[in-house]
């Protein structure tokens, strides 16, 4: 492509360079705009400058790309709703052996999750409990963030849904999703399995912690609160027995307190009778009617007892039936509420089920060869129908200016690709630049790095891959598919250079610095020293493995 006019060049080199200093420095001193506002500006800038015209500008927005980032950040959505990272989460200390264990799952895991849930999503879910894993163990972040990241970058190079590149990548080779899992699949696993073991001798002292020095506050406190909650209905039902048992003490009382009284005069009367002498025989004539007086007082009075612990005992009893037909009133009420806390058990699990039957349905789709776009925005929209609820809540989680950073930069980008400046370059770098040589692969893999960092990985595939995939189709069909797949691992392991070099990266950086459980602070000095030695490494070990 010829070089445009002078004017051209430079308004259009002044625009891109506002959008890729906002893109990589979006808090910048003099315009601290963000990345989304920022690509807008470029693109405006294109325009106003008339680089492009607007009908250009429009047509530049690749919507299949943008409907394949709508569909699976919704369907990433759901299966977090499902649940699906808290059994993630579980799995990483399921059985767990100690910290280098815990290291290892964490790369294995964040891997996968992001070839299947896109990169940004696993590290906004997991971070959290990252920390919180650390935390309860006493083990320092630093290697576990780390591994968080890198392997989440590692990871989401496997699948064209893994990350945003992957997405472009995918939509503009055409490459069917399951040729693009099989090229890129066996380095991404030799990936993760390098960059754990360079994990494990950067931080081998610092993961040496043992089991003693664990703090177990954290699961003691959920161990807790899972009891309190459990438990609650069998507390109910034992303050209930409770209630009976005092019953019956106290009805047992009244009768101790009754029959004394009775069985205690007449004893005091027969042992008086008993003690009388014979020789006194007149006297008790004599006072005979005294005597029978002081019966029929004895008699009243125990008559008076009688009623008394009878109407006692009856209003025990009235009181006791009582208690029991509020208890049966209860009853009732207690069963329906359990049968109806169980109707919303088996409903949540049906509603569960029915998310990962889709999730698994669009990924059967995608292998099948079908168009992508189009699976994940019908995944996304039968998820909406399947939970026939109002869609706003979950919708508003979108990353809507995701979407609109991503309208920005496909204009801009086009913009200065209009300028002639990208061609004139790769013209430059083509002779040395082919990939049917061990030579061209380290070139061409050397230059997507360099830029993967200094422009972002996005805008690179933008630049560069129809100008790699046009220079491999010279070669053969297959070189070309190479090509782009070439493209796809090296962009994304590129994230991994630099704490600003993905979106990851970013993500887990902010994540732990804000967390409640345990701010830390990754530095860019500290993530550089691991991410040189990692991404080169894991870079160059793919790069043989790729067909």
């Amino acid at each position: 492509m010829a070089m445009a006019s002078s004017v051209k060049v430079v308004l259009g080199s002044i625009a891109f360079a506002v959008f890729w200093v906002l893109a990589v420095f979006p808090a910048v001193p003099f315009l601290p705009i963000g990345r989304t506002a920022g690509s807008l500006l470029g693109a405006m800038l294109m325009v106003i400058f008339r680089v492009l015209t607007p009908d250009q500008a429009y047509a530049a927005i690749d919507l299949p790309i943008l409907g394949l980032l709508f569909g699976t950040m919704v369907v990433s959505i759901y299966l977090e709703r499902a649940d699906m990272f808290k059994y993630l989460g579980k799995l990483l200390l399921w059985k767990t052996q100690g910290a280098k264990d815990l290291l290892c799952r964490i790369c294995l895991i964040s891997a996968i999750s992001s070839a299947l849930f896109t990169n940004d999503t696993s590290c906004v879910v997991l971070t959290e409990f990252v920390l919180k894993v650390a935390k309860q163990h006493n083990l320092p972040p630093h290697p576990f963030l780390l591994a968080l990241a890198s392997s989440a970058n590692i990871g989401s190079a496997a699948t064209p849904i893994g990350n945003p590149q992957n997405l472009v990548i995918a939509v503009q080779s055409k490459i069917p999703f399951g040729k693009f899992v099989i090229g890129i699949l066996p380095a991404m696993l030799v990936g993760i399995f390098v960059n754990a073991l360079i994990l494990l001798c950067m931080f081998w002292r610092l993961l040496s912690v043992h089991k003693n020095e664990e703090d177990p506050a954290g699961e003691v406190v959920v161990e807790e609160d899972v009891s309190s909650h459990r438990f609650s209905p069998a507390t109910l039902s034992h303050s209930a027995s409770l209630n009976s048992q005092e019953w019956n003490s106290r009805l047992e009382n009244a009768d101790l307190k009754s029959s004394p009284n009775f069985s205690g005069n007449i004893d005091n009367a027969e042992t008086l009778r008993n003690r009388l002498p014979s020789s006194e025989n007149e006297i008790n004539k004599v006072h005979s009617g005294a005597l029978d007086s002081a019966r029929n007082s004895i008699a009243s009075k125990e008559e008076t007892v009688d009623v008394s612990s009878h109407k006692r005992e009856e209003t025990i009893l009235s009181e006791r039936a009582a208690s029991n037909n509020r208890l049966r009133d209860a009853c009732p009420t207690e069963s329906l509420e359990g049968k109806e806390n169980l109707t919303t058990r088996w409903k949540r699990l049906l509603w569960k089920s029915g998310v990962y039957l889709v999730t698994i349905g669009m990924l059967i789709a995608l292998l099948m060869g079908l168009n992508m776009s189009w699976c994940a925005i019908t995944a996304a929209l039968a998820l909406v129908v399947l939970d026939f609820t109002d869609a706003g809540p979950s919708l508003q989680k979108v990353s809507y200016s995701l979407l609109v950073f991503f309208c920005g930069m496909f204009i801009t980008v086009e913009g200065f690709n209009k300028t002639g400046i990208p061609s004139a370059l790769w013209d430059f770098m083509e002779p040395h630049a082919h990939i049917d040589h061990a030579t061209g692969i380290a070139v061409l893999a050397l230059t997507i790095l360099v830029l993967s960092n200094l422009a972002s990985n996005v805008p690179t595939v933008l630049l560069l891959g129809a100008r790699v995939a046009a220079s491999a189709a010279a070669i053969s069909a297959a070189e070309e598919k190479k090509a782009w797949l070439l493209l796809a691992w090296v962009s994304t392991v590129a994230g991994n250079l630099s704490l600003l070099g993905s979106a990851a990266n970013l993500i887990v950086c902010e994540q732990a610095r804000q967390s409640p459980y345990l701010a830390y602070t990754l530095s860019f000095w500290s993530h550089l020293k691991f991410g040189v030695p990692s991404t080169l490494l894991v870079t160059a070990i793919g790069l043989t493995l790729i067909r």
